[in-house]
């Protein structure tokens, strides 16, 4: 049998977290060209419930390392238990999503494991010796870099989310699943998490979003985000913003979609009132169907945009968020 591919599947309180499931979603693909096993992980206090998911989606295996200790991510105690599990198992790649848990943990991994790391991956390909071979955007998303490891063993990918599917759920019995033994005492954290405090009771976070609705100065106010979140309810989808109104204070900088905010990828994504600056686009030129709406014609965000619209958003976003509900409605 071939080294295993071993997934780290993020959770959040109890919940996986969709790159997870679409990190291992890959994972199942390539594991058909290399006859390898699919081995996820999962760290963190209570997250045994997760075992018949994880089956579901493919994982043959899941170990889990639960404790008090792993409520809240730390940087130390997930990196030494990654990488124990890894030295353990010698698996061909370990893949995880290119969140911010994903792209502290990654780096960390690669430089304990001395392995090749890929990051943000758009693409991934695996060749008939086990090497992967990743794409990958650069230059704030202007290039897309083709890269491959030099030596087929440990290579660590994140990829982006919402790129990759997660397979379709195949309700499976339980498969092995395994309680890991992690000894803590020789690790001491530099810093400790004792609380989160969401600012957004049920916010939709943007990189777990499959439709964004994102505004920019053409808004001309903030109070007029009503328009965007109206059609965004009707849409169900999460709510973004460009750097431009999250520096004016309009939005928080958790709602910014861009190159020093959040990277998306979307499975549509309507930008209103958005010009377009390369620094917004490298956050979101990954989504599969771009509707921009600006009443300037020679707005560069037409260029990346699948459909465009020349005019007022203020009419043409009422009008869009009244068809929705219509057509939901029916």
């Amino acid at each position: 049998m071939a080294n295993p591919i071993l997934v780290f599947c993020e959770q959040r309180d109890g919940r996986l977290k969709r790159v997870g499931l679409e990190a291992l979603g890959q994972a199942c693909r390539l594991s058909k060209m290399s006859s390898s096993d699919v081995v996820a992980i999962v760290v963190g206090s209570s997250v045994g419930s997760l075992t018949q998911e994880l089956a579901d989606h493919g994982a043959s295996r899941i170990l889990l390392a639960e404790d008090p200790a792993l409520t809240y991510y730390s940087s130390e105690l997930f990196t030494t238990i990654v990488a124990d599990t890894a030295k353990a198992l010698e698996p061909v790649a370990i893949m995880m999503g290119a969140t911010s848990m994903g792209k502290d943990l990654a780096p960390k991994l690669a430089a304990r494991l001395k392995s090749a790391l890929m990051q943000d991956c758009v693409a991934l390909e695996m060749e008939a010796g086990g090497s992967l071979i990743a794409t990958r955007p650069i230059y704030g998303g202007k290039l897309r870099a083709i890269v491959k490891a030099k030596r087929p063993m440990m290579q660590i990918v994140t990829l982006r989310p919402s790129v990759f599917s997660p397979l379709k759920p195949n309700p499976t019995p339980v498969v092995s699943v395994e309680r890991l033994t992690v000894s803590y005492e020789s690790v001491r954290p530099m810093a400790r998490v004792h609380e989160i405090q969401q600012t957004v009771g049920g916010k939709k976070e943007l990189t777990e979003a499959t439709i964004i609705v994102s505004g920019g100065r053409g808004l001309k106010e903030p109070q007029n985000f009503k328009l965007l979140e109206d059609l965004a309810s009707a849409l169900g989808a999460a709510v973004g913003a460009s750097r431009a109104v999250v520096d004016a204070g309009w939005r928080p900088h958790s709602d910014q979609v861009g190159l020093t905010g959040q990277t998306v990828s979307p499975q549509l994504y309507v930008a209103c009132g958005i010009s377009g600056a390369i620094q917004h686009l490298a956050g979101m030129s990954s989504a599969r169907t771009i509707v921009a709406i600006n009443n300037n014609p020679n707005a560069p965000i037409f260029k990346l945009a699948t459909y465009g619209i020349v005019g007022d958003l203020f009419e043409i976003v009422p009008l869009l968020t009244e068809e929705v509900k219509k057509l939901k409605a029916e």
